[in-house]
């Protein structure tokens, strides 16, 4: 068979998925939080038909360089795109963004020792028991790796930039102990999606910014929002989702046609080896 086809079938295989990363993008064009991603190819090992030489100017010969013929392309990566995006005013006191680099920690725990999630997503409430959790039910995490509570029978409460959680108790006592954690990492690509909005850490994204000499050998839970490049929060908005559909629409034709290129080089190929059965009659 020819190499042709082969390469075109490998063509194929990774637009489908270059579009099928381009399809998950416009799909989460309006999820808040939701950060873009990017399929990059790379080519693939060469067969060499002839090595190059340096050549032998003493008995005037040239060098000549390498004779070799590509095998096709592979997937070079599936980049997740952390750039900030839009904001959106709700006038929600429990909707948060950050603004800036960073998480929100999350846990299936209130008390420490669950699960840690982080998430850009800021859509909030509080529970029937006052917990701070986001709309699958999960904590939010202060600075000490514990949920964020507001008694119910609070007066009332704000959310400031430095992320401390105050509120009037019923007593008419200020009460300010709690601060969101956001987490901050070296590599955000690097964190494992998990769906809903959420990610897990992995070593890949390297150090947290309170851990900058060792890989934590669990999740880090954070610090102080505006601390060490953690970025601060605003009360009352989403971040929402940094996908441009222009770019999204652009990189889908950029892919179709890539894709129909490489249907036509099976195509041709295939043309070329009837002629070749052909011969024999």
């Amino acid at each position: 068979m020819m190499r042709s086809m082969y390469a075109a079938v490998a063509g194929l295989r990774n637009h489908q998925t270059r579009m099928d990363v381009i399809g998950d993008n416009i799909a989460n064009v309006n999820t808040p939080g939701f950060k873009r991603a990017r399929a990059t190819f790379q080519d693939m090992f060469y067969q060499t038909l002839q090595g190059g030489s340096a050549g032998d100017p003493a008995n005037g010969m040239g060098g000549t360089n390498p004779k070799q013929i590509g095998l096709g392309i592979a997937l070079g990566s599936i980049d997740v795109i952390h750039t900030q995006g839009t904001s959106s005013p709700t006038g929600n006191g429990t909707d948060l963004m950050i603004q800036g680099d960073g998480f929100f920690v999350l846990s299936d725990a209130a008390t420490g020792g669950g699960n840690i999630y982080y998430t850009r997503a800021g859509n909030f409430h509080f529970d029937a028991h006052g917990n701070l959790v986001n709309s699958d039910g999960l904590y939010v995490l202060n600075t000490d790796g514990e949920a964020i509570t507001v008694p119910v029978n609070a007066q009332n409460y704000t959310i400031s930039s430095d992320g401390k959680v105050k509120y009037i108790d019923n007593a008419g006592t200020l009460n300010e102990d709690n601060t969101i954690t956001i987490a901050k990492f070296s590599n955000p690509a690097g964190l494992i999606k998990v769906g809903q909005n959420l990610y897990q850490y992995d070593a890949a994204a390297g150090f947290e910014a309170d851990d900058i000499t060792t890989l934590p050998t669990v999740p880090p839970i954070g610090n102080n929002p505006g601390v060490d490049g953690r970025g601060t929060i605003v009360a009352g908005a989403l971040e929402m989702s940094n996908v441009e559909l222009a770019q999204e629409f652009t990189e889908m034709i950029i892919t179709q046609r890539g894709f129909q290129a490489n249907a036509k080089t099976i195509t041709t190929s295939d043309e070329m080896l009837q002629e070749l059965v052909n011969i024999k009659r």
